[in-house]
């Protein structure tokens, strides 16, 4: 979810699922760069696909994005406990 292409195709199948070819029309990159980005999404549980016809519909799987918004959450959680530690820290210094 770093790179912004992938931020903004999760973005586009959060509000409709879709091809390849139709990602493609709005984004600034190729059609095979969207597929290693839809591939990289698949195998990280962000989207699923479904065979429709030749072509194959992708859609954001909702239990991919809850696991990724608990790692994050737990990540964020962290970094406010360490911040808060140092601010006491500092605090306990500062008083002495």
């Amino acid at each position: 979810m770093g790179d912004p292409s992938r931020r903004r195709i999760v973005r586009l199948l959060a509000a409709a699922p879709s091809s390849v070819t139709e990602l493609a029309r709005v984004l600034p990159i190729s059609r095979p760069a969207v597929s290693q980005h839809l591939k990289v999404l698949k195998d990280a549980g962000i989207v699923t696909d479904r065979p429709q016809g030749t072509r194959r519909i992708y859609q954001v799987d909702p239990a991919g994005l809850a696991e990724l918004r608990a790692e994050l959450e737990g990540f964020w959680g962290a970094a406010l406990a360490n911040f808060a530690q140092l601010i006491e820290q500092h605090d306990k210094e500062t008083d002495s």
